[in-house]
């Protein structure tokens, strides 16, 4: 089991280029990749995601990447010819026209920001989508082996809360057919009490104890929940992405603990059902973050 939380960096530096790598994950339903990625490596983005994808199932993923080509011939210097003879032509137009001395030099142009401008020279694509899937692979290798760890952590607390559920079902199983003997009991003790004397029509108190028992009975929701736990027990154990299958099952749990609520006409009943509730939200809280 892994966490969808998480986060990796990796640098390589080869050829005189040097890329780091950032990526970082939290919980979402969907595997959602967005990277900010310079305009360099625009190219390469498809690699970048398929690269993640062997790692990731689930989770919004942020990827950041910083690139630095210190290569001889990583940039270039662009001369914009049309303004360099447009401001010559001023010069001498300036000179000719108002008698100002031309003394227009080609390191004035240079030093003109317009006219001469340093570009990143074109890069190699293959080489530099090597350096990519190689740094990307690095960063989300670590991210994996964080949420790893992580998911670990989460499967210890599931397995603890899944287990204190599991002997609050026990205790609601036990307590169960006591809920009707009691009730039975009570009645029986209050129509005597009522009728002072008179002898107590035992099948009328008979109809309405079974009345009582078919209402109150929660054997079909008991039976699914151990069916429903150990099922989730499983997952727990269970290679690959689970998140989707335990939210699956604790709806299911959930579903059949209320109906026990809603059946309970008993006081320990009713805590041990608001017990399991509250034990459940904080398995619910923890699977937001299972991949």
């Amino acid at each position: 089991m892994k966490s969808m939380t998480g986060y990796g960096k990796f640098v390589v530096s080869e050829q005189d280029r040097q890329l780091t790598v950032e990526v970082k994950s939290v919980n979402n339903r969907y595997l959602e990749i967005n990277c900010r990625i310079p305009k360099a490596l625009s190219a390469v983005e498809d690699t970048v995601k398929r690269t993640i994808k062997k790692y990731l199932h689930r989770g919004s993923v942020d990827v950041y990447f910083n690139y630095e080509n210190n290569s001889p011939k990583g940039k270039r210097l662009i001369i914009d010819g049309v303004l360099c003879e447009a401001y010559v032509d001023a010069a001498k137009e300036m000179n000719e026209k108002y008698g100002l001395e031309n003394d227009f030099r080609v390191s004035d142009l240079l030093r003109t920001p317009e006219i001469v401008k340093l570009e990143a020279a074109a890069e190699d694509d293959q080489l530099l989508k090597a350096l990519v899937e190689k740094c990307v692979d690095g960063a989300a290798a670590l991210l994996d082996r964080m949420r790893s760890v992580e998911g670990k952590s989460v499967a210890e607390d599931l397995k603890r809360l899944i287990s204190n559920i599991s002997s609050a079902l026990e205790k609601a199983e036990k307590r169960a057919p006591e809920v009707v003997s009691d009730y039975s009991a009570k009645l029986k003790a209050r129509v005597t009490e009522l009728l002072d004397g008179v002898a107590v029509d035992e099948s009328r108190l008979l109809n309405e104890v079974a009345f009582f028992a078919d209402k109150a009975d929660i054997n079909e929701e008991i039976s699914r929940l151990h069916s429903h736990i150990g099922q989730f027990e499983n997952a727990l154990d269970s290679a690959g992405p689970q998140g989707r299958n335990l939210d699956f099952l604790s709806q299911e749990i959930g579903r059949e603990i209320n109906t026990m609520g809603s059946k309970s006409n008993d006081t320990q009943l009713t805590n041990l059902v608001i017990y399991m509730k509250n034990e459940l939200e904080k398995i619910k809280e923890q699977i937001r973050n299972v991949e």
